[in-house]
C-alpha cells in the first residue's frame, strides 16, 4: 500500500478514535442514511417505466394477452379493473405486434371486415345477417371513439323488405353504452349517438332509436327521441330561465334583493298533425261545380236525314227499304254541360315531439329592506320578467312579484362564521410560519453548535520545539516562569521530534503573576498537563490507564 494512502488511513484512524459515544452514533447513522438513499436512488432509476400495451380490453382478451406475456417471461401491470396492461415502455411494440399476429385483441374484430370471410357459398340470407352485424360493429366502434365512452354495443332490427305488404315497417336500433368510471354522458352526445345510427340505417328516424347505459337508465327511448325524461326537461328549463331573470335582477336591484322560483309544465305527448288548406284563384272566388241545360223546340229542331223503313232480322235493315224523312216542322233539342272548376289544395303534416311547454308560473320575492327595491316600479319588473322568460298570456303563464321582508339571519350568520374562519386560518397560518421558523433556527443553531463543539474537541495544541539542553543548564537552580490562570487553551508544549518534552505556560500578555519554580516542579507540572490533555481527549481510554493503575498497586 502507498506511504500516502498509509497516512491518509492512519489519520482517518486516528481522527476517528478521537470521536465520542455521540459523535459515533451519530456518524453511524449519517453513514447508514447515505447508504440507504443511494440504494433507493439506484433502485428508483434502473425500475422500468411502464407504459400501455392495450386499452379497454375484454376479459377474455386480457386473459388471452396476460398469458401471452407470461409466456415470453414480460412483466405486466393490470389497471382499470383489468382493461388495461402495462408493459415496459422497451418492449411495448414488440409485444403488440405479437400479439396482432395471434389476433389479438380478439374482440376487435368486426365491422365490414367480416364481409372478407364470407365464401362464395353464402345463402342469401347468411349474406343479409353478416352484412347487419358489420354495419353494428362499425357502428360500435365509431361510438366507442367518443370521449367518456368505454364500450358500446349495437343491435339493428332491420324489417325484410316484400313486395306484398302495403306498409313497412321502420328499422329500430338499441344502443348500449358503457362508460368510463365518474363519467356521464351529455345530453348533446346522447343526441350525436342517436343521429350517428339514424343516419347510418336507411329509413332510420332518430325516434327509432333506443339507448341505454351501463347503469340501466334511458337515455333514449323508442317514439321520443333523444330527448331525456320530463322531469330532467323541467328541471333544464327552470335552471336556465331562473338564471336569466336572477341574472337581471341583480344587475338592476343588487346581488341578494331579489329571489325566483320558475315552475314550468311540458308537455310528454308527441303525435303528428295534418291541415289542408284550398287557395281561391287569382281571378277571384268561383263555384267547385258549374252545370248548364239548353233544350229547343220548333222547325228544325233535332232535324236529320235518315233511313226508315221495316227492320229484318236481328234488327237489320231490309235492304232497298223506303227511305223517308223526319219531321220538318216539329223538332226538339236538349243538352246538358257540366263544368269543374280547380281550386289550389295545400296539405301540410308536422310531426309534434314531446318537450314542449305547456304554460309556466314565475314568482319573484323583492327585499322590502333594500333600497333599490323600495325606489323601484313593480310594473316595470313584472314587465322585464316577463319579457326575459316569454311569457304567454294566452297559454295561461302567470308572473307574480312581491315586496316582502327577507330573513338574513342565516346569511348573516354565515359571513360571520367565514369571517371567523378566514381569521383562524391566517392565525394557523401565522403560527406555521412561526412554528417553520423556529424549527429552522433551532436546526440551524444545533448544527453550529454541534460543529462547535467538534472542532473545539479536535483543535491540535500548538507546539514550539525548544532545546532542553537548556534545561540541563539550569538544573539546580530556580528561575521564573508565567503560569496560565485561565486554563489549558493557552498551553504549548515545547519539545523536538521524539524527545521528551516540557509543558510551560504560555507568557500572557502585560504583566501576569509569577511563581519561582524547580526542574522537579516543571517536569511534574508537564505530566499534570499531559494526563489533563489526554483526559479531555479520550475520557475513557483515561479511566482505563487508571483503572488499571489501582488495580497494579502493591499491597501496604
Amino acid at each position: 500500500m502507498p506511504v500516502a494512502v498509509k497516512n491518509v488511513l492512519a489519520r482517518l484512524s486516528a481522527y476517528v478514535k478521537g470521536f465520542s459515544a455521540a459523535q459515533r452514533t451519530i456518524a453511524i447513522l449519517a453513514i447508514a442514511a447515505l447508504v440507504l438513499g443511494g440504494i433507493a436512488l439506484a433502485s428508483w432509476l434502473g425500475k422500468a417505466s411502464y407504459a400501455p400495451l392495450f386499452t379497454g380490453l375484454a376479459a377474455a382478451d386480457a386473459s388471452s394477452i396476460t398469458d401471452q406475456l407470461q409466456t415470453d417471461g414480460v412483466p405486466f401491470q393490470l389497471t382499470d379493473g383489468g382493461a388495461t396492461i402495462l408493459v415496459p415502455q422497451a418492449q411495448v411494440y414488440s409485444e403488440r405486434l405479437k400479439a396482432a399476429s395471434n389476433g389479438l385483441p380478439s374482440s376487435n374484430e368486426g365491422g365490414y371486415s367480416l364481409l372478407d370471410k364470407m365464401g362464395v357459398t353464402s345463402s342469401e340470407f347468411q349474406q343479409d345477417v353478416t352484412y347487419k352485424r358489420a354495419m353494428e360493429g362499425e357502428l360500435a366502434k365509431t361510438i366507442g371513439a367518443m370521449d367518456g365512452v368505454q364500450t358500446a354495443t349495437v343491435q339493428l332490427a332491420i324489417p325484410e323488405k316484400s313486395v306484398f305488404v302495403s306498409e313497412e315497417k321502420d328499422p329500430t336500433a338499441s344502443v348500449f353504452i358503457a362508460t368510463e368510471n365518474g363519467t356521464q354522458l351529455s345530453t348533446d352526445q346522447v343526441q350525436a349517438v342517436v343521429h350517428l345510427t339514424s343516419a347510418s340505417v336507411e329509413g332510420m328516424q332518430p325516434t327509432d332509436v333506443s339507448v341505454v347505459d351501463a347503469k340501466g337508465q334511458t337515455l333514449s327511448a323508442v317514439g321520443t327521441g333523444a330527448t331525456g325524461s320530463g322531469a330532467d326537461q323541467a328541471a333544464d328549463y327552470d335552471a336556465a330561465t331562473s338564471k336569466k331573470i336572477q341574472d337581471l335582477l341583480d344587475t338592476t336591484l343588487g346581488a341578494g334583493n331579489a329571489t325566483v322560483v320558475v315552475s314550468g309544465t311540458m308537455n310528454q305527448e308527441s303525435g303528428t298533425r295534418t291541415s289542408e288548406s284550398y287557395t281561391s284563384p287569382t281571378s277571384g272566388p268561383v263555384a267547385l261545380n258549374e252545370s248548364s241545360t239548353t233544350e229547343e223546340y220548333g222547325a228544325g229542331a233535332g232535324a236529320g236525314k235518315g233511313a226508315t223503313g221495316v227492320l229484318g232480322p236481328d234488327n237489320i235493315a231490309v235492304p232497298n227499304g223506303t227511305a223517308t224523312s223526319g219531321a220538318g216542322d216539329d223538332g226538339y233539342k236538349n243538352e246538358s254541360a257540366t263544368k269543374n272548376n280547380a281550386v289550389d289544395h295545400t296539405t301540410e303534416t308536422t310531426q309534434i315531439p314531446s318537450g314542449g311547454l305547456d304554460r309556466q308560473t314565475i314568482s319573484v320575492a323583492l327585499n322590502s329592506k333594500a333600497d333599490a327595491v323600495q325606489n323601484a316600479n313593480l310594473q316595470s319588473i313584472n314587465d322585464l320578467v316577463s319579457a326575459a322568460a316569454g311569457v304567454d298570456q294566452a297559454r295561461g303563464d302567470q308572473v307574480k312579484v312581491a315586496m316582502m321582508d327577507f330573513d338574513t339571519s342565516a346569511s348573516d350568520q354565515a359571513a360571520k362564521a367565514l369571517e371567523e374562519q378566514q381569521k383562524a386560518d391566517q392565525q394557523e397560518a401565522l403560527w406555521s410560519s412561526i412554528r417553520t421558523a423556529g424549527i429552522v433556527i433551532g436546526i440551524v443553531l444545533a448544527v453550529i453548535a454541534i460543529m462547535f463543539f467538534v472542532a473545539r474537541r479536535n483543535r491540535k495544541q500548538e507546539r514550539e520545539a525548544v532545546d532542553l539542553g537548556e534545561l540541563d543548564a539550569f538544573a539546580g537552580e530556580t528561575f521564573q516562569l508565567p503560569l496560565a490562570m485561565d486554563g489549558l487553551d493557552d498551553r504549548a508544549t515545547l519539545g523536538a521530534g521524539d524527545a521528551p518534552t516540557a509543558v510551560l505556560s504560555a507568557m500572557p500578555a502585560g504583566d501576569a503573576p509569577t511563581e519561582v519554580l524547580t526542574t522537579e516542579e516543571i517536569t511534574a507540572e508537564r505530566r499534570r498537563q499531559d494526563i489533563s490533555a489526554l483526559a479531555e481527549r479520550d475520557p475513557k481510554r483515561t479511566a482505563e490507564l487508571l483503572r488499571g493503575l489501582l488495580d497494579d498497586r502493591a499491597p501496604v
